[in-house]
C-alpha cells in the first residue's frame, strides 16, 4: 500500500468512505471531523486526513498544515458550541505513544472549569480500552 491509499480495513478510511457510521461534523475534499465514540468529555471530537497516512512521519507538510487548520477551526467551534473553558488536542504516533487507530487522528477535546480535568493517565486508560476493542 502506497501513503494516501484507503485502507480496506482502516475503521477510519472506512468513515472517510461512509462505509461506517459516525457523527460528523466537518468535512471538506481533505479531511474529517467526527465525534469520538468514547469521549473524555462532551464535543471530545478526532481529524482526520481522508488519504490514509498512519502517523505524523507519513503526512507531508502541506497536508499537516492543512489539517492544523481545520483542528484550529473545529477548536473554535467547540468551544463556542460547548462553552467550554479550555481545548487539549492532543494526537499520539505508534502503538508504544497510546495510537490505538493507525491512522493519523488529532483529538480536540474541550475541558470544563466545574468538571473536574480527566488526568492524563485516564485519558490512556480510556486509550487502551479502545486499542483492546479494536483488536
Amino acid at each position: 500500500m502506497k501513503v494516501g491509499e484507503l485502507m480496506e480495513d482502516c475503521v477510519f478510511c472506512k468513515i472517510s468512505k461512509k462505509e461506517a457510521t459516525a457523527t460528523v461534523v466537518y468535512e471538506d475534499s481533505r479531511s474529517l471531523a467526527f465525534l469520538d465514540i468514547r469521549p473524555i468529555n462532551i464535543g471530545h471530537t478526532l481529524v482526520i486526513p481522508k488519504k490514509h497516512v498512519e502517523n505524523i512521519f507519513e503526512i507531508s507538510e502541506d497536508e499537516l498544515s492543512y489539517l492544523s487548520k481545520i483542528v484550529k477551526k473545529m477548536s473554535h467551534a467547540i468551544l463556542e458550541t460547548f462553552n467550554s473553558d479550555g481545548i487539549k488536542i492532543a494526537q499520539s504516533n505508534g502503538k508504544a505513544a497510546g495510537q490505538v487507530v493507525p491512522h493519523l487522528h488529532i483529538h480536540v477535546i474541550p475541558f470544563f472549569k466545574n468538571k473536574p480535568a480527566v488526568e492524563e493517565r485516564e485519558f490512556e486508560r480510556v486509550e487502551r480500552k479502545n486499542e483492546e476493542r479494536h483488536e
